[in-house]
């Protein structure tokens, strides 16, 4: 916890790091610069919506954060500590996977497709992690397993395994595996792409409730432009691999400056 200051009577305001915080991170796949000298700061507690065209670097930004890809160079910092590297005798050095597999804790995921197990139940489906990777007792995670499957509205279908749901009640069960993990920080990465359109809605209510119910950090990858103006904080406008515009959901969606976000916007809003 930040503690105030005092300089000659006066009490400073505390200062706070960002839970998340990207410095001149790059990013390559072969020839194609993906992120270009990154500078990226998330709040505790932020909901973040982070917006713009294929292949502009938003989903490589989470993939970074779950430890998924590797930056070329820069540094990622989660809740104060380095992410990709270590200090070791006042040096950097890439980190070792036991320092990464503890910083993995620390943050969730919902991807694109729901990656359930199909031989389980939905319940164990949600237990399996906590009680493996938490180390959590059957009792205890089935008991938070139950309470999340609520939350998402699915109390009706612990038994169900999940070729018996629809995409939508998939990927809530998806949501609820990720949360019962109990992670400081969320990642959301086109969570409703791969659903029907007529089940976008349902999953999207969820997520919606999330934002407003929580104080976890949370960061969105979307193209659901009324979602990201609705629930998030902050929009971020990517391209490129760099911060075209961020801004609050109201002054990005009636105001942007950058010439990139209007015309970004008003072919998708279009649609």
């Amino acid at each position: 916890m930040a503690v105030p200051t005092e300089t000659d009577g006066a009490v400073e305001a505390p200062v706070t790091r960002p839970i998340i915080q990207f410095e001149r991170v790059c990013k390559a796949f072969g020839k194609t610069q993906v992120l270009r000298e990154l500078d990226f700061d998330v709040s505790a507690g932020e909901k973040v919506a982070i917006i713009g065209p294929s292949g502009s670097g938003k989903t490589t930004i989470l993939r970074i954060l779950m430890t998924l890809e590797q930056p070329n160079s820069g540094t990622v910092e989660v809740d104060g500590e380095l992410l990709w590297h270590e200090r070791r005798r006042g040096q950097l050095v890439a980190a070792g996977e036991k320092h990464l597999h503890r910083m993995r804790g620390k943050i969730g995921m919902v991807f694109q497709q729901f990656n359930l197990f199909p031989h389980m139940r939905v319940l164990r489906n949600t237990t399996e992690a906590a009680i493996r990777v938490l180390g959590l007792p059957k009792e205890e995670a089935e008991s938070r397993a139950r309470e999340l499957l609520g939350m998402v509205g699915l109390t009706g279908k612990l038994d169900a395994y999940p070729s018996q749901l629809s995409g939508g009640q998939q990927q809530r069960v998806a949501i609820a595996r990720a949360l019962a993990l109990n992670p400081k920080v969320m990642l959301f990465d086109e969570v409703t792409s791969a659903l029907d359109p007529e089940l976008v809605g349902e999953v999207l209510e969820v997520l919606q409730h999330l934002t407003k119910t929580t104080d976890m950090t949370m960061l969105f990858v979307t193209h659901e432009m009324r979602f990201a103006r609705e629930s998030s904080d902050r929009v971020v406008m990517f391209d490129q691999g760099r911060i075209v515009e961020s801004g609050p959901p109201d002054k990005i969606f009636t105001s942007p400056e950058s010439p990139r976000t209007q015309a970004f916007l008003r072919a998708v809003l279009q649609r």
